[in-house]
């Protein structure tokens, strides 16, 4: 009987509240990050601003590695400077569009990545759209 009373101790029933609402936080936040990454397609179906974007990201990168390598912000800097200017020339000039980074930074960051990170595995195509393989397309 005493453990009967310890496992239902509000201490335990405290635990299991806090972990249930971890775990709808979790479930409750996936369909909204997916939600802005379609919507993040949708703003990127031009080849050539995905191209631009795909280059951008990769002088980031190579910035960020290179800042590393020479302990210095310079090349991240400039790595972060070009990839945005690829990104929104790719937006004016070939989408015709602004880019989602002027209303919401940080998830239009992190889709950036999530879009680089697809085209490296072969789910985006910088070909055609009709090699696309995401969610959204299929």
């Amino acid at each position: 009987m005493n453990q009967i009373v310890t496992q239902n101790s509000p201490k335990t029933a405290d635990a299991q509240t806090t972990a249930h609402a971890k775990n709808a936080v979790v479930t409750t936040e996936q369909p909204t990050e997916q939600a802005f990454y379609d919507f993040y397609l949708e703003e990127h179906q031009n080849m050539a601003c995905r191209r631009l974007h795909f280059a951008g990201s990769s002088f980031g990168l190579l910035g960020l590695a290179k800042s590393i390598k020479n302990r210095s912000p310079k090349p991240l800097l400039k790595g972060i400077a070009a990839g945005y200017a690829c990104a929104w020339v790719g937006h004016f000039f070939f989408e015709k569009n602004k880019p989602a980074s002027f209303k919401f930074p940080l998830k239009s960051f992190a889709s950036d990545f999530r879009m680089y990170g697809d085209v490296l595995r072969g789910n985006l195509s910088l070909k055609d759209r009709k090699y696309d393989r995401t969610r959204k397309t299929q």
